[in-house]
């Protein structure tokens, strides 16, 4: 059974940076595509970032150039590297994985494609 564990939210000024991580357990089958999406209250969740199984990377416009994803295949770990972070930024970020065959930028427009979801973690961006 596949598990996505988020970590690394808070609370910061704008202008910030925070790191979130999402831990992964448990084998995904055949590929590992990763994304990181985000959904602001009474919005729609979109993708922000993703990485295909060839380590190729997409973004979303409103975080190019700020956000930065990576992963350590050792660890199991995804991160999301977030700079000069907004008040628009302001959402719960979920980590997800995906076996398919899959494009970075098919899985950045997976908002609810993706086969394992993690739980979120909450990012607030406020003065």
């Amino acid at each position: 059974q596949v598990e996505l564990v988020e970590s690394g939210g808070g609370s910061v000024q704008p202008g910030g940076s925070l790191r979130l991580s999402c831990v992964v357990s448990g084998y995904i089958r055949r590929r590992r595509n990763m994304g990181w999406y985000r959904q602001a209250p009474g919005k729609e969740r979109e993708g922000v970032a993703a990485i295909d199984d060839n380590g190729n990377t997409a973004y979303a416009e409103s975080v190019e150039g700020r956000f930065t994803i990576s992963q350590d295949s050792a660890k199991n770990t995804l991160y999301l590297q977030m700079n000069s972070l907004k008040p628009e930024d302001t959402a719960m970020y979920y980590c997800a994985a995906d076996g398919a065959l899959m494009t970075a930028i098919q899985i950045l427009r997976a908002t609810v494609g993706m086969d394992h979801w993690g739980k979120g973690t909450l990012v607030t961006i406020s003065s």
